[in-house]
Formats: structure tokens, C-alpha cells, sequence
């Protein structure tokens, strides 16, 4: 409740709307070849460094970054810097 008293009233309407957020670990660039080499057990590395925070995407918009804790022995995040609602919402334009 509170966060949404830093919104616009015009915009209540479509704070019910489901989106996807997802967390991306990192990416990394290879060539046909290395993927069709892939198999069980094989190591792809990462562009991002361990320890750097995680992009946390809403409809494949950057929203966050944070780091990865463990709640009930499931994964979650932590949010360590997030952009403002407003912000947020133009993103996802």
C-alpha cells in the first residue's frame, strides 16, 4: 500500500496485471560449433564476475539488480538497487 501511493492515480487500473520477472545469471556469446559440443557435465562460462549483482528483468526489461539468497530452501533475491515506480513503468512500454 504504500508504494502505490507514489503513483499516479491514472495508473491504478493496471496494477493487477500479471508480468514475468525473471533473474539472469549472466550471458556469455558462442559459436554453433562449441553449443553442439555441449553435454551433461560441461562448464559454460559467464561474462558476469561471481559476486556481481544479478539483473532482475520485468518482460525483459532491466527493473533491479540484487544478489541471490536462499528463503525455505528455494532461491530468491535480494534487491540491492532498484529504479523508481515510475521509471519502471515507462520500461515497460
Amino acid at each position: 500500500a504504500e508504494q502505490r501511493r507514489h503513483l499516479p492515480d491514472n495508473i491504478n487500473f493496471i496494477l493487477d496485471i500479471p508480468l514475468q520477472l525473471s533473474v539472469e545469471l549472466g550471458r556469455t556469446r558462442m559459436i554453433i560449433n562449441d553449443l553442439l559440443q555441449l553435454g551433461q557435465g560441461s562448464v559454460v562460462e559467464l561474462e558476469k564476475l561471481a559476486g556481481e549483482p544479478l539483473d532482475i528483468l520485468v518482460n525483459n526489461k532491466l527493473v533491479a539488480r540484487g544478489e541471490v539468497v536462499v528463503v525455505n530452501e528455494k532461491f530468491g533475491i535480494r534487491l540491492t538497487d532498484i529504479i523508481s515506480p515510475i521509471e519502471r513503468i515507462e520500461k515497460l512500454k
